[in-house]
């Protein structure tokens, strides 16, 4: 898995880690011109202002550079992810279905995800239902149906243009009747600025709580780590809107910038659920904190 993540975030280590190296390799001390220059990479690869601030202030209470500098920045940013590494568990319940619902803007791969924790979570044994939710778009409906059948996972769907709490709640009342495990439900992408869309999805949250107040489990937020720092900004729209529970971050692998994790972790401290590196079901990864600083800066565990 380790090797994997490496692959996958190669743009980022190659941008980031080659960098940093090249002024620590040398084993001398940290100088204060050294630590200008590794707040300015940190910043360039978006880890955020919050989150670069705590690595500096802790970089500066020991000097020492080599190896010993590289375990130490390691060690502090393993300790801005560690408490926001907690992947998603399903939770088995006899009388209702653990209930998903997919957030996020326009083209940040949420449909896809969708399709590959359909697939992870039906090869760990559970039984899963999906709900086309995004009724703004026809052709996202499709998508949603090749997926379910390409993987053997039903679909609740409506006409295009439907009222999406209208699809949600057949699909878990179904779900609910069918005694099955999970539904992921989707929904329409929008930008985060488009507050008539947010009251929808209120609404749609309003209309799942109506058969049951816990419900939905997670709200699961999708963003695109190619975005860097609008991610902050669709975070805090979409968590004031809705209350997000857990973040999954897609095509890591096409970006350079994989800091946006920092700063996410540090701005938010809302769980960071997966990492998504590929076009593959399993290149969506559970987050663990050690392994992605070890693939971010190359080091070993």
């Amino acid at each position: 898995m380790l090797e994997r993540l490496k692959q996958g975030i190669n743009r980022s280590r190659r941008g980031f880690a080659e960098r940093i190296r090249g002024l620590l390799g040398g084993g001398s001390a940290v100088d204060a011109a050294t630590l200008d220059s590794i707040e300015e990479i940190l910043l360039t690869a978006d880890v955020g202002v919050e989150a670069t601030d705590r690595i500096i202030t802790e970089l500066k209470r020991n000097r020492d550079g080599g190896e010993h500098a590289m375990r130490a920045l390691r060690d502090h940013m393993v300790a801005i992810l560690e408490p926001v590494a907690r992947p998603l568990e399903i939770v088995r319940r006899h009388d209702r279905p653990y209930v998903i619902l997919m957030v996020g803007v326009n083209g940040v791969g949420k449909t896809t995800t969708i399709a590959k924790l359909a697939k992870q979570f039906k090869e760990h044994g559970h039984r899963v239902l999906l709900a086309a939710g995004d009724t703004f778009r026809a052709a996202a409906v499709e998508q949603l149906t090749i997926w379910g059948e390409r993987h053997g996972v039903p679909v609740v769907s409506q006409k295009h243009g439907a009222d999406p709490a209208s699809v949600l709640f057949d699909a878990v009342t179904a779900a609910r009747a069918r005694r099955l495990d999970v539904v992921i439900a989707d929904t329409a992408g929008r930008l985060h600025t488009q507050s008539n869309l947010m009251d929808e999805l209120r609404k749609v949250k309003r209309v799942i709580a109506k058969i049951d107040p816990d419900a939905p489990d997670e709200v699961l937020l999708v963003i695109d780590a190619t975005t860097g720092q609008n991610a902050l900004a669709q975070t805090r729209e979409f968590h004031e809107a809705i209350g997000v529970t857990g973040i999954a971050l897609t095509k890591l692998d096409g970006s350079a910038k994989g800091g946006i994790v920092l700063a996410l972790a540090e701005r938010f401290g809302i769980p960071i659920r997966y990492v998504g590196v590929g076009e593959g079901a399993s290149d969506l990864m559970r987050f663990d904190a050690a392994e992605y600083v070890d693939a971010l800066l190359a080091t070993d565990p």
